[in-house]
């Protein structure tokens, strides 16, 4: 039986959760996940977690923050004033926003508070400063 390695084309079901066991996403009842091995899509902890597996075999792993997506950066919770915003945006709490620098980056922002004359927004990936847990079958290589 062959080992997955970096460069395969691999298929995998996975459930991920948080410490508290709270899900956070799950291929179940979808198609398996397909990514190319060590080539940087998908976290990369998670790529090492299926390096070296075979097929038909599952594993529960832990993927610390870093590993993962990272710190959370208090920098990148920031306030704006409320008619920075296109007119027809109501800014609500949980709302997704995106904003585009100088350069033309794009960053994807949620709102988390809501003031009379402010709203304060965080860019940080809402997975940010967590481990995940994810439990992984190996469906295919190539």
């Amino acid at each position: 039986m062959s080992a997955a390695k970096s460069g395969d084309t691999v298929k995998i079901h996975y459930t991920g959760t948080l410490d508290d066991g709270t899900e956070f996403d799950s291929s179940a009842g979808r198609d398996p996940l397909e990514f190319e091995l060590g080539g940087g899509q998908v976290i990369p902890g998670f790529d090492a977690a299926v390096e070296g597996m075979g097929v038909g075999e599952s594993k529960d792993v832990r993927i610390e923050a870093g590993n993962a997506y990272g710190e959370r950066h208090d920098e990148l919770v920031q306030e704006v004033p409320r008619n920075a915003l296109p007119d027809e945006i109501k800014p609500e709490v949980g709302m997704a926003l995106q904003s585009r620098s100088p350069e033309g980056a794009i960053a994807n922002l949620v709102v988390i508070e809501v003031a009379e004359e402010t709203i304060t927004v965080d860019g940080n990936h809402p997975l940010a400063g967590h481990a995940l847990n994810f439990a992984i079958e190996l469906v295919a290589i190539g």
